[in-house]
């Protein structure tokens, strides 16, 4: 028998932690309904969760393996007054791990293209929080933005939502979280001339455009971890 993953010490270029694996939340409803912002979040239960991820001791953190050694966290801050939601890749060969996306009050993103979400939640690769496909589509969700999704994207999403939470109109939710594309809308990709992902978001490391960009070379690097 494996043994249980353990969380690791520290992240590399991250200030945070202790931090704490909660894989089983991502079998539980109520989590989805937080993690999505379906809903109300003053209705007791969600409130209840909400505060346990937000306000605790240990950050929760969730992780998806990718190719290469490659690594996206998933960090709930649970840091008094600028809590909220980190995406981040790392590499153990990187010096610190590169912020892709923060779901908070003052959000930057997108973070990844459908076609990177998608091969993200596919790869089946284990040593993460799960390998379901599913799963691992809403865990990643918050952090896409993407102005051209394929036809399938609508039944993809759906399924997802279907298997993970109690919505009563997965198709009509499925449409809307694709319409509105978290807090900074759809947003276009684009690649260049050397080869990898940049796009044109107002908030989004991956601009080039922007004065807290990445330099050249950690864009390229980001977008090599990500590739499809």
């Amino acid at each position: 028998m494996s043994s249980p993953q353990r969380p690791p010490a520290l992240i590399p270029g991250y200030d945070g932690g202790p931090f704490r694996l909660q894989p089983e939340l991502l079998d539980d409803h109520l989590f989805w309904r937080v993690h999505l912002h379906l809903g109300d979040t003053h209705d007791l239960e969600a409130g209840a969760l909400l505060s346990q991820l937000l306000e605790g001791d240990t950050w929760p953190l969730f992780t998806v393996p990718l190719a290469g050694d490659h690594r996206i966290y998933v960090v709930y801050r649970a840091l008094e007054g600028e809590a909220g939601i980190d995406y981040l890749v790392h590499h153990p060969h990187w010096e610190a791990a590169e912020t892709l996306a923060q779901d908070d009050g003052h959000f930057m993103g997108p973070g990844l293209s459908w076609a990177e979400l998608t091969a993200a939640a596919d790869n089946g690769l284990p040593g993460g929080s799960t390998t379901d496909p599913h799963a691992r589509l809403l865990l990643l969700l918050p952090a896409f933005g993407d102005d051209t999704v394929p036809e399938d994207a609508m039944e993809r999403l759906t399924a997802a939502l279907r298997s993970h939470t109690h919505v009563e109109a997965p198709e009509r939710l499925a449409a809307t979280l694709l319409e509105h594309q978290g807090q900074w809308g759809p947003t276009h990709w684009t690649t260049t001339e050397a080869g990898y992902l940049i796009n044109d978001g107002g908030y989004s490391f991956r601009n080039p455009a922007h004065s807290f960009a990445w330099p050249t070379a950690r864009l390229t690097q980001v977008a090599t971890a990500l590739t499809p």
